[in-house]
């Protein structure tokens, strides 16, 4: 960096000192949002959800043959299958748009094609069968219906347009050549129970509080969490134990590692930021909340790209956007930009916007980021005209 640059930079900083309007309670209540979101983030999704979520990827960077991964989720691989698989997968993960970042980055790395990485990006908090369920029963069986459909359907355009976007980068060296096949280190069944343990622990920790007086596999379900993830937990030990040499178990942790250091550090960056503008739900950040309601009443061109912008950039942890859009439907939000910001919303954040650019590159980021927005936007106001 020259010096002007460092100058430029030092002047910068100071002005910004000289002018913080630290006798603002909007302000200071902002800084505050920022480290209440933060530590609340830390609290409830970095053991639970990001810890199983590194190593799942760490298992996937150092155990999953990169053959199987180009096989079917390649940039040749057969179409169906790879969008099939890509968006299948989020009917298995209740992640969030953060959890999802270390398991997208691991199937990328071994050489998965864009198209089918970035529909396996969007379809982990999309596809999430909890959340729809719940948004049936909260926000009435069309807007849930209309969150499956347009979840499902999401995954495939979006990876579609961005290996169409993207082709000539794909066949200029995202394919990966063959790899000779591998002496297998162990039983396919065994491998299956291996990952098939880390994501039971991953569901399960994660398994949302039932509505208040309900009943059923759902109340029993959460009742018994922290058995079933004990259970699971004690398995995977013994698997891990019993099926893998120490020289594996270090490569593995190493590799959850590298995954844990490349993320972290960008998404409490965009946690911080997230909370200062937006604030927790329920309170507010620098923005006013009125401000937003305001914006996205009625079904109109407007009220639902607005609600796709704020929906990408607000964070949501899984399940809690439900709660949050049934208090602004009751103030006045109209149902298309309720969708817009449902379709939007779970699958990207600011923290994860940050992530992704450290992956994909900053062009691939913002083509992704558009595309979520504008398809939100669309979606939303055919489904604003229709229930109108």
């Amino acid at each position: 960096m020259s010096d002007r640059i460092k100058l430029i930079v030092f002047i910068a900083v100071f002005l910004i000192l000289w002018a913080l309007p630290l006798d603002s309670e909007r302000f200071t209540g902002a800084l505050f949002e920022a480290l209440a979101l933060t530590q609340w983030y830390a609290k409830e999704h970095v053991i639970l959800c990001l810890i199983p979520a590194f190593f799942i990827a760490g298992a996937i960077a150092n155990f999953v043959s990169q053959n199987a991964v180009l096989k079917y989720l390649g940039a040749g691989a057969n179409r169906l299958l790879a969008y099939g698989v890509a968006a299948g997968s989020g009917t298995i993960l209740a992640v969030c748009s953060c959890t999802v970042l270390p398991l997208f980055a691991g199937i990328y790395a071994r050489g998965a094609g864009l198209g089918p990485a970035t529909a396996f990006l969007y379809s982990g908090p999309a596809i999430n069968v909890l959340a729809i369920i719940l948004t049936a029963r909260v926000l009435g069986f069309e807007m849930g219906l209309a969150r499956a459909i347009g979840a499902v359907v999401f995954a495939v355009v979006i990876g579609l347009a961005m290996a169409f976007l993207f082709r000539k980068e794909e066949s200029d060296g995202k394919e990966l050549p063959s790899m000779p096949e591998e002496q297998p280190r162990r039983r396919l069944l065994q491998d299956v129970l291996y990952f098939a343990l880390m994501i039971g622990i991953l569901v399960a920790a994660n398994w949302s509080a039932p509505q208040p007086g309900e009943d059923g596999v759902w109340r029993a379900l959460y009742d018994a969490k922290w058995w079933i993830t004990g259970t699971f937990s004690l398995f995977l030990a013994g698997a891990v134990w019993l099926w893998f040499s120490r020289e594996e178990r270090r490569e593995w942790v190493a590799s959850s590692w590298e995954y844990a250091a490349m993320v972290l550090p960008l998404l409490f960056a965009g946690v911080l930021l997230a909370g200062f503008l937006l604030g927790r739900p329920g309170h507010e950040g620098v923005i006013p909340s009125e401000w937003v309601a305001s914006l996205v009443g009625g079904n109109g061109l407007w009220a639902n790209f607005f609600a796709s912008i704020v929906g990408a950039f607000m964070y949501f942890a899984t399940l809690t956007e439900v709660p949050i859009l049934d208090g602004l439907i009751g103030a006045g939000m109209g149902k298309g930009p309720a969708l817009a910001l449902l379709l939007a919303g779970p699958a990207l954040s600011l923290p994860n916007m940050l992530v992704i650019r450290g992956v994909l590159g900053t062009k691939k980021t913002v083509a992704y980021v558009t595309l979520v927005v504008l398809m939100s936007t669309i979606c939303g106001v055919v489904f604003g005209a229709l229930v109108d």
